[in-house]
């Protein structure tokens, strides 16, 4: 089974949304059940994944390979390793959270929306496992798709404008991306002789570092507008405040994510002399610490709930991004699990909007107060949520955060020391907000009959709730998942980064790359340690080896806080 497993996980939404098809659009009953049963079926049959997945091999399990377009290159390639098992997961269960939330909220054209959540599911599954570039623009962009209708027909008074603006924005970026795709195609025929679109077989091109940055930055421009970083993000405020909850919820939890998922999966591996020219890091880090102040101090500013938390994520995914281009193992293993982190906590605050805005269909802030004496039950769920986004101690958002600031620290201490204006900016905006919907006084008597939650409304919310204190107490699973492709990476980028220079003169760690490409000199970790000497195991029947220059060092991964959480033997 394990030899289709991802097929399975990729075509079960797909399966689902031809069954709902033959459903008449008169039952809505039975095509609300059929979506979430059809949802509840992505999610378990992914569960054996996570069981399966084993964090002491390199490359990508559960692969599989047909051949699909000989003529062009293209094949019918997938596979995850340790990034894509855990985005994977994310999709899955979101997902179905997602259509769960749904219930009561759509009733116009039911039909026509649940089969659009399940052709979405399908797209955002199918790019975080695609290994060949032709498989992974298709299904990058057929997301686009339901996600402009979601948005156009059950949005807001302004759907129409943001939902055109969402799909000219992400449109115009995945054109580009396209150009550096058939760059790296018509790169490997002139070298090799074969025209292919497989990842594996990309990595093996040798461009110039000229060639390599007008590549890096046409990737960059179709991943910064997904994610979206600093200055592309002006279509997110409008898709979030117009979308439905769930659509806001996908959107949040999943969809930006494809961007910082790009560039590891793409930018770093593909462009390794790009990724770390010395100018293209500063300017990246720039805008990703512009973004995460501005996107805080905007967010201050917002009387509209729902468009104080899509300016949050503005915020969030700035550190998703400085981690990124930290260029070493804290920095990149942190901006997984801040992926992983902003669409647990990020999702929980949309759908806590959505449960006020179901009831009184009005989100702006100063229409509540007081609701914790109406509503306790919404309001614990709420404070959760706000602490969970806040990167409170013991809940998830701490562990990405801290983690990412310990990795840019090491970059360089510039970095840290304006990025962490975001975390108190970001307790600041989430405090406040609490404050003014949940405590004191009720201040408007329409609020004063608000049911509480419902027994539906938890059981959407619980499995939230329990993945954020779980990551936040233990993470130690996750790291283990992340160790040995954040490796990969790095050793990519930095060949020398593990080869054990360690600190030279002046306390810096030299990271020299091949003659020609330019490369910052960044120094040493200030108070991380060394967790677990990763080793390459043999290759096994499911498992393919990432390409990586040179013989492969041990290497050591950095725990997330300052002590180490395991210590593993040397090989």
């Amino acid at each position: 089974m394990d030899q289709h497993l991802l097929s399975i996980v990729l075509f079960t939404p797909l399966a689902g949304l031809a069954v709902l098809l033959f459903i008449p659009s008169q039952s809505k009953r039975l095509l609300r059940i059929w979506a979430n049963l059809a949802a509840l079926a992505g999610f378990l049959v992914s569960l054996p994944l996570v069981s399966r997945f084993r964090t002491d091999l390199s490359g990508f399990q559960f692969e599989e390979r047909a051949s699909w377009i000989p003529t062009l290159g293209a094949n019918y390639h997938i596979g995850i390793d340790g990034i894509s098992l855990l985005l994977l997961m994310l999709t899955t269960l979101v997902g179905f959270l997602a259509i769960l939330s749904s219930w009561n909220a759509v009733q116009d054209r039911a039909k026509g929306y649940y089969a659009m959540f399940l052709l979405l599911q399908t797209g955002m599954i199918g790019v975080f496992i695609s290994l060949d570039f032709f498989l992974f623009y298709i299904f990058w962009e057929l997301v686009l798709v339901p996600m402009y209708f979601i948005i156009g027909i059950w949005g807001g008074p302004r759907k129409l404008y943001a939902a055109i603006k969402f799909f000219l924005y992400t449109l115009a970026g995945s054109v580009l991306m396209l150009l550096g795709i058939l760059t790296l195609y018509f790169q490997h025929f002139r070298q090799f002789g074969t025209y292919t679109f497989e990842i594996a077989d990309l990595m093996n091109l040798h461009m110039t570092l000229g060639m390599e940055q007008w590549v890096f930055w046409a990737f960059f421009l179709g991943f910064a507008i997904k994610v979206p970083m600093f200055p592309f993000h002006t279509w997110l405020p409008d898709a979030h405040v117009e979308a439905p909850t769930a659509g806001s919820v996908i959107l949040a939890s999943v969809l930006l994510k494809m961007g910082t998922y790009g560039f590891l999966r793409f930018s770093l591996p593909l462009l390794p002399k790009a990724s770390v020219d010395q100018t293209i890091v500063q300017i990246l880090a720039i805008l990703s610490i512009v973004g995460i102040v501005y996107g805080a101090l905007v967010s201050l500013m917002q009387q509209d709930w729902k468009k104080l938390v899509a300016y949050s994520s503005v915020s969030h995914l700035g550190f998703c991004t400085l981690g990124i281009f930290s260029m070493n193992p804290n920095g990149i293993a942190g901006s997984v699990m801040q992926q992983l982190n902003h669409g647990i906590s990020t999702g929980m605050l949309f759908l806590v909007i959505g449960v006020v805005y179901e009831r009184r269909h009005t989100r702006e802030i100063s229409e509540y107060g007081g609701l914790a004496h109406v509503m306790p039950k919404f309001a614990v769920i709420f404070a959760i949520a706000m602490l969970s986004s806040a990167g409170l101690p013991l809940l998830n958002g701490f562990i990405g955060e801290f983690t990412i600031l310990q990795g840019a620290f090491e970059a360089s201490h510039a970095w840290a020391a304006f990025a962490v204006t975001g975390v108190v900016l970001g307790a600041a905006y989430l405090l406040w907000l609490y404050q003014r919907t949940m405590l004191g006084q009720v201040t408007n008597g329409k609020n004063l009959g608000l049911p509480d939650v419902s027994f539906r409304e938890i059981a959407v919310f619980a499995p939230l709730i329990a993945w954020a204190f779980w990551i936040g107490i233990y993470p130690k699973p996750y790291f283990d998942i992340l160790r040995k492709p954040v490796t990969e990476i790095v050793e990519r980028v930095r060949p020398e980064y593990f080869r054990g220079q360690g600190p030279g003169a002046g306390g810096q760690v030299a990271a020299t790359r091949s003659p020609g490409s330019t490369v910052s000199t960044l120094p040493p970790p200030a108070f991380a340690v060394l967790r677990q000497m990763a080793t390459v195991s043999s290759p096994s029947s499911n498992v393919s080896p990432t390409p990586a220059p040179g013989p492969r060092p041990t290497a050591p991964v950095l725990a997330p806080g300052p002590r180490p959480l395991s210590t593993g033997g040397r090989p």
